[in-house]
C-alpha cells in the first residue's frame, strides 16, 4: 500500500523528549533506541517528579513489564498528566495475562486516561479482549505461535473503536488498526526474538514517532522502522550478542530512502462493525475485584 513516511528530520530538527516508564530489564536498550533515532529519552519513574517530566515531554511510553508499587503509582500520575495536556502516549500491556493485577491495572489506565496506542503481542491482546483468560509469562503462548494475527482482527478492531485507540499487535507480522482500517507490517527477523527487550523497544519506538505523527501513522512507521533495522542487523550479526549491537547501529544509520524502499506494508481493508455477545466481553475487570 502507499504509505506516507515522515522523514527522520521530524525527530532531529528539534530533539523530541520521550518520557519512558519502563522496566529495568529493557530500560537501557529503550533509552539508546530513542537516542539512535535522534530524540531525547527521559526514564524518570519517581512519583514525586513524573508529573512535571511528563508535562515537558512530547510523548509518553508506559510499560507494564516488571511492575512495582512505585512504577504503578508513577504511571498513573504520568498517564493522568498526558491525558489532561493532550500529550500522546503508548501503553505496552506486557504480561497482562500472567496476573490479575496487571490485567486490572491495564484496564484502569485504559478506562481513565485513554492512551493513544495500546501495544501487546497476540496473546496479550486476546486476554485484553476477553478471548483468553490467562497466559504463561510475558511471551506468546505455544498455541498463539501458530495463529495468524488476522484471525482475531474483528475483535481487536472492535476494541480499538470502543476505546478510541490504535491497537498495535506485535509478532512475526505486526497488525495495526484503529477500528476502521488495518494494515499488516511484515518487516522483521526471527533473531529479534533471541534477545530480551525487543518488544519493549518497539513500544519506545512507537512513542518516539508519536511525538511527531498521528497515532495510526506513528504505529505503522514504528513497526516498519524497527522491523527493517532487525533485518539489517540479522544480516550483519553472528549471534545474539552482535545482533544487539548491530540493531542499534542499524537504527542509527537507517535512511528515509531505505525505509520507503523496503517497507512491507499490506492494507487489509475496511472492517465490519459487528455486534453481538462477543462485542460485550470485557477482558479486564474492576481494580477492586482482586
Amino acid at each position: 500500500m502507499e504509505f506516507e513516511f515522515l522523514k527522520r528530520t521530524a525527530l532531529t530538527e528539534r530533539s523530541r523528549l520521550i518520557h519512558c516508564i519502563t522496566n529495568p530489564i529493557s530500560i537501557n536498550d529503550c533509552a539508546n533506541l530513542i537516542l539512535a533515532m535522534g530524540a531525547q529519552p527521559m526514564m524518570a519513574e519517581h512519583p514525586a517528579e513524573t508529573e512535571r517530566i511528563t508535562g515537558m515531554a512530547d510523548a509518553l511510553a508506559l510499560n507494564l513489564g516488571n511492575i512495582t508499587d512505585v512504577r504503578m503509582e508513577s504511571m498513573r500520575i504520568s498517564a493522568a498528566c498526558a491525558h489532561a495536556r493532550g500529550i500522546p502516549s503508548v501503553l505496552d500491556c506486557v504480561g497482562i495475562g500472567a496476573s490479575r493485577l496487571r490485567l486490572n491495572y491495564a484496564g484502569s489506565l485504559i478506562r481513565d486516561f485513554g492512551p493513544s496506542v495500546i501495544k501487546g503481542n497476540l496473546s496479550e491482546w486476546k486476554v485484553l479482549c476477553g478471548l483468553e483468560e490467562r497466559t504463561r509469562g510475558v511471551d506468546l503462548t505455544e498455541a498463539d505461535r501458530l495463529t495468524r494475527v488476522t484471525d482475531c482482527l474483528d475483535e481487536f478492531a472492535r476494541f480499538a473503536r470502543e476505546h478510541r485507540v490504535v491497537a498495535l499487535v506485535s509478532g512475526a507480522e505486526d497488525l495495526v488498526t484503529d477500528g476502521t482500517r488495518a494494515v499488516l507490517v511484515a518487516n522483521g527477523h526471527p533473531m529479534m526474538s533471541r534477545i530480551t527487550g525487543t518488544g519493549c523497544m518497539l513500544g519506545a519506538m512507537t512513542a518516539t514517532w508519536l511525538a511527531v505523527a498521528a497515532p495510526f501513522a506513528a504505529a505503522v512507521q514504528a513497526c516498519v522502522t524497527f522491523g527493517l533495522a532487525g533485518e539489517i542487523a540479522a544480516g550483519r550479526s553472528r549471534g545474539p550478542g552482535s545482533f544487539r549491537t548491530e540493531l542499534l547501529d542499524a537504527l542509527y544509520n537507517l535512511t528515509d530512502e531505505a525505509l520507503r524502499q523496503n517497507a512491507q506494508i499490506m492494507e487489509i481493508g475496511s472492517i465490519p462493525n459487528r455486534t453481538g455477545a462477543a462485542a460485550d466481553r470485557a477482558g479486564y475487570g474492576d481494580a477492586n475485584s482482586l
